[in-house]
């Protein structure tokens, strides 16, 4: 049995499909189902049962789980109930890993390249974690879990913490103001037929030219079951990102392009009290991940964006 935390959320359910396409349905989903329409995620999907979060710990005894694909998270980099953020990103995945630990099961984890703060450390997964300054709470709780894992010496026989960057992708749309750009920017088009894009305060950085690592949800699937399916590898942090940089304006673009319709953009002040929690620039450095065997290519930004906008088109 496959357990995986926060199956029905965003990169969640886009990994349980990859399973489904390799008919691997034994999979245990824990979540938290609200009022939004994230239950979607998993209608049409193939899993042996869906158990609530706050029961999990109870329930995992009778199960017989052989790996432990940690995703669920409160994912909001808005939220400022830091007491809150902790419990549920930094307590739960604790007790998670104590539990992988004591039966001996593989532990994947959704580790996030918000860690690195401003990147002035670089994106490297080798820097010294009591350096970097999260820009927020949520930044905060899976900082503070990778440096309590760098603690620890009773580990589970192998783990790997995936440092996510910049995630686009279909099954996001509960996520609200969290949603990728992709998915607000093609709403706005939809809408209004332009997008707008933060103004940029930074004489070195023109308007719309801030610049992400953008990764398409698939390509995070295939690397989750890469983890699963290897026999073994180096435990440790990865990061997981598509190793290329794109600014906002060319991301814009390509989201018009496929739409298609006239490209307009329009530049607006950054709300005020974002500038100090904002990041001009990430790009993950690949290397590590490369050297333990994956060689599948990334989705190339324009591929994947022209499947994301048909999927969104095909919504009703």
């Amino acid at each position: 049995m496959i357990l995986i935390t926060g199956g029905s959320g965003f990169i969640g359910s886009n990994i349980i499909e990859a399973f489904n396409k390799e008919g691997i349905c034994d999979i245990l989903v824990a979540d938290q189902l609200d009022s939004t329409n994230k239950w979607k995620n998993i209608a049409n999907k193939n899993i042996a049962d869906y158990i609530d979060k706050d029961s999990l710990f109870k329930k995992i005894k009778e199960e017989n789980i052989q790996v432990v694909i940690h995703m669920g998270a409160c994912t909001n980099t808005m939220e400022s109930d830091a007491k809150q953020m902790l419990k549920d990103n930094y307590d739960f995945s604790k007790n998670l890993w104590k539990y992988c630990a004591e039966k001996k099961i593989k532990f994947i984890y959704a580790s996030s390249a918000s860690i690195y703060g401003d990147g002035s450390f670089g994106f490297t997964e080798n820097i010294n974690l009591n350096k970097v300054t999260p820009l927020n709470p949520y930044a905060y709780s899976k900082l503070l879990f990778d440096r309590w894992i760098a603690k620890q010496k009773t580990t589970p026989p192998y783990w790997a913490g995936l440092r996510f960057f910049n995630v686009y992708g279909p099954g996001e749309s509960h996520k609200g103001p969290m949603a990728s750009m992709a998915f607000h920017a093609y709403h706005q088009i939809q809408q209004e037929g332009k997008v707008r894009l933060f103004k940029s305060n930074r004489i070195n950085y023109q308007h719309g030219e801030q610049q992400r690592d953008f990764i398409y949800v698939k390509d995070i699937a295939n690397i989750v079951l890469f983890f699963y399916h290897k026999a073994s590898f180096p435990s440790g942090i990865y990061n997981v990102g598509s190793g290329q940089t794109h600014t906002f304006n060319e991301l814009i673009q390509a989201i018009f392009s496929a739409y298609p319709a006239p490209i307009q953009m329009e530049y607006i002040d950054m709300p005020e009290g974002l500038e100090d929690k904002y990041q001009y620039y990430t790009k993950a450095d690949m290397n590590k991940l490369k050297t333990i065997g994956y060689s599948r290519k990334f989705t190339d930004l324009k591929q994947g964006i022209s499947e994301y906008v048909h999927y969104l088109r095909s919504l009703k």
